[in-house]
């Protein structure tokens, strides 16, 4: 098949509408849990994309640490991931996969706010201060240092091969 055909079938495969909009199944944002703590929505290409967390359960033999699902929806698709959050001003921290390789990074709550940390600390947020959910966390250095977090942590990420498949 020449070069110019096969970027017309990509080209047509990324605009063709979703399954469910063929009546072949459920709209992911229809099939949202609930308790779902909607942290950002916005449209995609092919329709809307989101993420959340639900599900928050603290770890009674770990004072700070909770573990949370965290939905992510595709206009097509939705991946629900376990995740562990530790909410220590000592070394705050976000554990997550991407079904391949684990990641554990060291958060900087009341810190810098970046395209590489965003999603980390609004995850973060929602689930050590709830009522904070959904805000912008470059708005919330103030409040980190009032409730004990110095915002001069070092920020890092190690990643770690997951089980194989």
């Amino acid at each position: 098949m020449p070069i110019r055909t096969l970027a017309l079938v990509a080209l047509a495969a990324l605009l063709a509408p979703p399954v469910w909009a063929e009546g072949g199944g459920v709209r992911p944002e229809d099939a949202r849990p609930p308790g779902l703590i909607l942290l950002e929505e916005r449209p995609g290409l092919g329709g809307k994309q989101a993420f959340g967390i639900y599900g928050a359960v603290a770890d009674p033999a770990n004072p700070g640490l909770w573990r949370i699902k965290f939905w992510d929806e595709q206009p097509n698709n939705v991946q629900v991931r376990s995740e562990t959050i530790r909410c220590t001003p000592e070394a705050p921290l976000r554990v997550t996969s991407n079904g391949f390789t684990f990641f554990v990074r060291t958060l900087n709550p009341g810190g810098a706010i970046t395209s590489a940390n965003r999603i980390d600390q609004l995850v973060w947020w929602a689930t050590c201060f709830p009522e904070q959910a959904g805000k912008d966390p470059a708005g919330l250095a103030a409040l980190a240092r009032q409730l004990g977090y110095s915002g001069t942590l070092r920020e890092s990420e190690q990643a770690l091969p997951g089980p194989p498949r």
